[in-house]
């Protein structure tokens, strides 16, 4: 069992930064696969990025290319999305999410273990 925690949302004005913290206890996280996703007021909830066991391989959604980017400590159990360049568009709940893989994956049904969440809201 994996047990995963998000935490640096908050409220930041468009063209801002934010870094996003996903903190892993349990087994091995260093194992796993790692995604981030996000759900928006009435809407489904969305790929992000993801990161494989190493941290050698990402991959990111067409919206975040280029602003977002997903890295890894292993020694510390923990996934970084480090949010730049953040639009009203980027406002929705952040998840994290590790899957019992070492490969990255953009499916929800990759991932086995999810975290509650954190806000982040962008005003325009």
């Amino acid at each position: 069992q994996v047990h995963l925690v998000e935490s640096g949302g908050g409220l930041v004005q468009a063209g801002g930064s934010l870094r996003l913290s996903c903190a892993a206890s349990g087994r091995t996280f260093s194992s796993y696969a790692v995604g981030w996703f996000r759900q928006a007021p009435g809407k489904e909830r969305e790929f992000v990025a993801t990161i494989s066991w190493s941290g050698g391989s990402t991959y990111y959604a067409d919206s975040v290319k280029g602003r977002f980017t997903i890295s890894r400590d292993n020694a510390k159990n923990a996934v970084y999305l480090q949010m730049n360049s953040l639009k009203p568009d980027d406002t929705a709940v952040y998840y994290c999410a590790a899957a019992e893989k070492s490969a990255y994956g953009i499916r929800e049904g990759w991932y086995d273990y999810w975290g509650q969440g954190t806000q982040v809201t962008v005003s325009s």
